[in-house]
């Protein structure tokens, strides 16, 4: 297996724990009284990874 073929086995699941993630951080956000804007700028921060790597899948896809 050589690294793209990796690579687009590897994007999907980084996107999917980091989709996880996100959605733990809003349950958890609920909780944090005042410091739970921050923890949705972090669901934010998330969400806008998983746009750059999913536009990086994209682009790996347009290869073949």
């Amino acid at each position: 297996m050589n690294e793209i073929e990796k690579l687009l086995i590897l994007i999907p699941h980084w996107i999917e724990h980091n989709q996880e993630h996100a959605d733990e951080y809003r349950q958890w956000a609920a909780y944090a009284q005042n410091a739970s804007e921050d923890i949705l700028e972090a669901v934010e921060a998330l969400e806008h990874v998983n746009s750059a790597l999913n536009s990086a899948l994209q682009k790996i896809k347009s290869l073949d």
